[in-house]
């Protein structure tokens, strides 16, 4: 192994022997760049508003899916309540029969429990704090696992797609519901 002397390190162009670092206008600049993106950057980092809305967006497509493979498998009409605080999945129009949660246990959350009646087993979920969910009428899945709505007979009024918007931090998250066929997305 060769040491590199003295003399060849001060033939690099802008260097002079034994001087090797940054100088203090580089390190300024990289200070101040790293200012500027944390003041833009933090105040969206710690906004959990964008995050509660993709989750809870998320968790009312997967409710109504769950509402609708519940129709299929036991044979019977779900109920999906969707009444702009809570999204809830009943037996009846009335929602004195609920359905129970996937886990056997909803999330627990305070906002949950506020607004789906204090049962934990129950498949509903409350809106979070700081987000909106627009109101849609109450339909529900019949055995074939499509939707209908409570009024209807042997034929669906369900001829449009239903969308459930749900609002916060600056953002719209949209959940489709088909009209023949029930498909949530």
């Amino acid at each position: 192994m060769t040491a590199i002397s003295p003399s060849r390190t001060s033939k690099l162009p802008g260097h002079r022997a034994g001087q090797f670092g940054f100088t203090l206008v580089e390190l300024i600049l990289v200070l101040v760049v790293t200012g500027i993106l944390a003041a833009v950057m933090a105040p969206r980092f710690f906004d959990r508003a964008t995050f509660d809305t993709t989750s809870y967006s998320n968790q009312v497509t997967a409710l109504i899916r769950y509402g609708q493979k519940q129709a299929i498998a036991q044979n019977r009409n779900v109920f999906v309540r969707l009444d702009g605080a809570s999204v809830a999945l009943c037996y009846d129009a009335a929602c004195t029969q609920p359905v129970t949660a996937a886990a056997g246990k909803n999330s627990d959350s305070a906002n949950t429990l506020a607004r789906c009646g204090n049962l934990s087993t129950w498949a509903c979920e409350g809106v979070p704090n700081g987000l909106a969910m627009t109101a849609a009428a109450m339909f529900y899945f019949d055995p074939a696992g499509r939707p209908f709505y409570p009024n209807d007979g042997n034929t669906s009024t369900f001829v449009n797609r239903l969308a459930v918007q749900v609002t916060g931090g600056g953002q719209t998250r949209v959940t489709l519901v088909e009209q023949e066929t029930g498909y949530t997305r």
